[in-house]
């Protein structure tokens, strides 16, 4: 297969491929993101998107054309959007990682992340 895959064919492919173990979907990332910003320096094809997530954490994306000539405000508003939405899977991928890592090493003790594994909330 060559391309890229869209967030919902993916999905669409792990369910039918049967694999049921933890996983990061496209609606728990969109579930986070709490909002958007976006900044185009006035002269510039540049488009900067900042995302605010639910705990108030930041991530950035962006996007230029080669070219002012070819700017277009709204497909750099999606470009800039997307990257800064990827780093959001990262993370989220991360934090997923991390869980799985501490009901491994711990698995009679319930798992609250961020508390190193004690199975007590910080």
């Amino acid at each position: 297969m060559s391309g890229q895959y869209t967030d919902e064919q993916l999905h669409v492919d792990i369910e039918a491929s049967g694999h049921t173990a933890p996983r990061v979907t496209p609606e728990h990332i969109d579930g986070k993101i709490s909002g958007a910003k976006y900044w185009n320096p006035d002269g510039t094809s540049l488009t900067v998107c900042v995302l605010t997530l639910e705990n108030g954490f930041q991530v950035v994306g962006y996007s230029a054309s080669a070219s002012v000539d070819n700017f277009d405000a709204e497909i750099g508003r999606k470009l800039a959007y997307d990257k800064a939405r990827e780093h959001v899977w990262a993370l989220e991928g991360y934090l997923l990682r991390q869980q799985l890592h501490e009901e491994e090493l711990y698995p009679m003790q319930p798992v609250h992340l961020g508390d190193g594994g004690t199975g007590t909330d910080l």
